[in-house]
């Protein structure tokens, strides 16, 4: 059963040359996206900056609202929500199984306020326990991220931690209440890389400890490989590749993928730098062509891909979805 399933998705941004002018197109940050995320599991959105990884995400959460498609959370009971067209009375139910981890701890976090208020704030929003009880939840959760001992860190401010210290803090934050969906948004690309592994094992060991599913958005496959069950890869707006993680990377199918794979850097310097099997630059989202969007730029581009509509993200065998049309069922 899937926790959560998004069908035909789509976010457009308005193009305006000036404040008081006619808008003259759209971005397709997010256009037609399908996927699902299951019990339990980890989902990785990878691509390049742009392609609408974080558009996504934000509309996962309701910080966004689509413009087209649905997104339906499974209940426990057996029963679907459906997160696009929320009741008054389903938003606080919906808040409490659904949260985020932004990027930037520095940002994300009230300079104003201590640790305690800030990973308390959701339980006092949510009227959960007395002041008592609040705060040992707090210091229990404080010690699951790695904050201990809890009464050192819970009158601190934000500027009297480290980065990784305030990133333990989101973490503590988005998961007092023990949501069923993380949307986490990068959320080590702002960290020293030494301190990076350590916060991405708190999360594995978190999501197992409390049965949390991640749709984990990141332009690191190496990142992607660690952390997530299967990888879902975007670009200019479309999902163009899902597979499980090991196979995707082992045999990559889409040209894009194949791109993404081929840049990322060997560490041996008596190896040849990699070469990129890509050409130009990203196309631009303002009202795109109908054709396949990495047309441009893919190296394998037939007469096919310029004549027809970007191909649908189809299931060629093994349970690969993969939106091209020279892609077949014999490439698994």
């Amino acid at each position: 059963m899937s926790l959560v399933k998004v069908e035909g998705l789509r976010r457009l941004f308005p193009v305006s040359p000036g404040l008081f002018r006619r808008k003259t197109g759209f971005v397709h940050a997010v256009d037609d996206l399908d996927f699902e995320i299951g019990i339990g599991e980890s989902l990785g959105l990878v691509g390049e900056s742009g392609c609408g990884k974080t558009t996504t995400g934000r509309m996962l959460v309701g910080l966004e609202t689509p413009d087209q498609g649905s997104i339906v959370l499974g209940q426990a009971d057996g029963t679907q929500m459906d997160v696009v067209n929320l009741r008054a009375d389903q938003r606080v139910k919906f808040r409490r199984q659904v949260q985020m981890i932004f990027q930037d701890p520095y940002e994300s976090i009230n300079p104003r306020r201590t640790v305690f208020e800030t990973v308390g704030e959701p339980l006092l929003i949510h009227g959960i326990g007395d002041l008592g009880t609040r705060e040992e939840q707090i210091r229990e959760m404080l010690r699951k991220v790695g904050l201990a001992p809890p009464e050192s860190f819970m009158f601190r401010y934000p500027h009297e931690l480290s980065g990784g210290q305030r990133q333990r803090v989101a973490i503590a934050r988005a998961l007092i209440l023990q949501p069923r969906l993380v949307v986490a948004d990068e959320p080590t690309s702002m960290l020293d890389v030494s301190i990076r592994i350590s916060i991405m094992e708190l999360m594995s060991r978190l999501a197992k400890q409390m049965g949390v599913s991640y749709l984990y958005i990141t332009h690191d496959l190496a990142v992607a490989r660690y952390m997530c069950d299967r990888i879902a890869v975007m670009y200019l707006g479309k999902v163009v590749e899902i597979g499980e993680t090991e196979q995707l990377l082992a045999n990559p199918l889409h040209p894009y993928t194949q791109a993404l794979l081929s840049a990322v850097p060997v560490p041996d310097p008596s190896l040849p730098p990699p070469q990129v099997q890509i050409k130009g630059g990203i196309g631009k989202a303002v009202d795109p062509a109908p054709e396949c969007r990495f047309v441009d730029r893919c190296p394998q581009a037939a007469d096919v891909c310029r004549s027809t509509p970007h191909p649908p993200l189809e299931d060629k065998g093994g349970g690969r979805l993969v939106s091209c049309h020279l892609v077949d069922r014999s490439s698994i």
